[in-house]
């Protein structure tokens, strides 16, 4: 479990800005601080795991690029997905 300890965060927002992620923090039933904090939390863990190297051996990363090269594999399930008519062109 995480401990959250006292470190306050200033920010300087439009009045648009805060009216929005109000909205969306009450469409969420988050307080202000929650919503925000769970959003910064999620952009700082996206912008880390895009910089995160990927380390394999000269091998794997060898098998890598085959697998990438090869053919694809069609997915019977999506394949019937992709061939349905979208609800818009569906008759009524």
């Amino acid at each position: 479990m995480t401990t959250l300890a006292n470190h306050p965060l200033s920010l300087r927002l439009a009045v648009s800005d805060l009216a929005m992620i109000d909205r969306a923090a009450m469409l969420r039933g988050r307080s202000r601080t929650e919503f925000m904090r769970d959003a910064a939390v999620r952009a700082a863990e996206e912008a880390l795991l895009e910089a995160l190297p990927i380390r394999m051996s000269p091998e794997s990363f060898e098998e890598f690029l085959a697998v990438l090269a090869a053919p694809g594999t069609a997915v019977p399930e999506m394949v019937e997905v992709l061939q349905r008519p979208a609800p818009w062109e569906r008759a009524s």
